[in-house]
């Protein structure tokens, strides 16, 4: 399962690529991609892992960049 989210909040290009570092990492995740010019998360990742690696992306926005926070 592939679906893209708003981000709320401000994130900065490095904070982004260390999002996408971590969540590439969570389990099911097949693919994680944060573009900070459109506010804008894309997570892909296996269709019955999908709410847990949701939660967690979440959980790891806002360890690293507290301001910046996934809408949906």
């Amino acid at each position: 399962m592939k679906r893209a989210y708003r981000l709320d909040g401000n994130l900065c290009a490095h904070c982004g690529n260390k999002i996408e570092d971590a969540v590439r990492n969570v389990e099911g995740v097949i693919d994680a991609r944060v573009n900070f010019l459109t506010m804008r998360f894309t997570l892909e990742a296996d269709d019955d892992l999908f709410p847990q690696a949701l939660e967690e992306s979440k959980r790891l926005f806002d360890a690293i960049e507290p301001g910046c926070t996934i809408r949906g």
